[in-house]
């Protein structure tokens, strides 16, 4: 029964993943690295390719943090793939978790074909830069701050039920 509840969240994951991927197989057919297109005053399309992770953390290493971080992004999704199917109830829990799945895998598969995972959304205003950033950053990043809010609402609702002391 769980299977199939879970079922919508692995499909969500998955539609992040595609979402992901032909975005990214878009930029890649028609920007050339370090190119950048201006979408808006605070938005330009500019193709780079991250080796590490998050804000290019370790970036600048000779290549072996290619492997660590998709052998992490692997582990994390295989438990994330367990939480959801234990837990599809839990609907808030579930959408985070499948966001950041769909997110993870959509860069473990960059890694994979690329070394290095493909970045093309570049915010800024008055100057200052966001770093470039793809559709699976951004689900693993909503995924993220929902996760927060359900812990937050979690703990409320806990609080909730315990008899008030005076």
């Amino acid at each position: 029964m769980n299977r199939t509840k879970a079922a919508r969240w692995y499909s969500l994951a998955a539609l992040v993943i595609v979402l992901d991927q032909i975005s990214k197989w878009v930029v890649l057919g028609h920007i050339g690295y370090g190119e950048s297109i201006t979408v808006a005053p605070f938005w330009n399309w500019v193709l780079t390719f991250n080796s590490g992770a998050a804000f290019s953390f370790l970036a600048d290493q000779p290549g072996w943090q290619r492997w660590f971080f998709t052998l992490l992004a692997l582990a994390v999704s295989a438990w994330i793939a367990v939480m959801l199917r234990r837990h599809p109830e839990r609907r808030l829990a579930s959408l985070a978790l499948a966001l950041i799945l769909g997110g993870a895998l959509g860069n473990v598969i960059d890694r994979l074909r690329f070394g290095a995972v493909v970045d093309f959304i570049q915010w800024h205003a008055a100057g200052y830069y966001w770093p470039a950033f793809n559709i699976a950053d951004a689900a693993i990043t909503v995924g993220a701050v929902l996760l927060v809010i359900e812990q937050l609402l979690a703990g409320r609702r806990k609080a909730d039920l315990q008899p008030h002391q005076k």
